[in-house]
């Protein structure tokens, strides 16, 4: 089964890629496409730059280093994977990367904001999950236990 791993560099897309990695431990026969989506390039950007190939150079070795813990991981575990790093609109753009790369299921983090924040914006997450043809997996944020935050009270008196 291909997998796509979305990463940002976020604790939580890095999450994802540890559940990928228990998923394959558990004996799903896995490889893995880790991609990383670097914004597009702003007018301010593109006038300052000169030159638009700084600008692109510039965004590919920072979605390579985005991706460098994700790779680590990966390493380590002994599973097989490509990288991909793009330029654009996030959740169009891991759209592409997961039909151009035929990936069977999205393996992805979710930033857990609120349900406002969400409904007026929508998040990446969130529109991968409506657009893509395939299943998307959302692994959340580890929440604090109650008992976590009674001891940090605790321990700030």
């Amino acid at each position: 089964m291909k997998i796509l791993l979305p990463v940002d560099g976020s604790a939580v897309s890095l999450e994802a890629v540890r559940f990928a990695i228990r998923m394959a431990q558990a004996g799903l026969e896995t490889s893995v496409v880790l991609a990383n989506v670097q914004e597009a390039a702003t007018l301010y950007e593109l006038v300052v730059a000169h030159d638009p190939q700084v600008i692109e150079q510039v965004s590919a070795a920072a979605g390579a280093h985005t991706l460098e813990a994700a790779e680590t991981l990966l390493k380590e575990a002994n599973i097989a994977y490509e990288c991909e790093v793009a330029s654009g609109d996030p959740a169009h753009t891991i759209i592409d990367i997961l039909e151009r790369f035929d990936c069977d299921v999205v393996v992805m983090g979710a930033s857990g904001m609120s349900t406002l924040r969400s409904a007026l914006l929508g998040s990446v997450s969130n529109e991968v999950l409506h657009a893509a043809g395939v299943p998307v997996m959302i692994v959340k944020a580890a929440a604090e236990t109650d008992a976590e935050v009674e001891v940090e009270v605790e321990a700030e008196d």
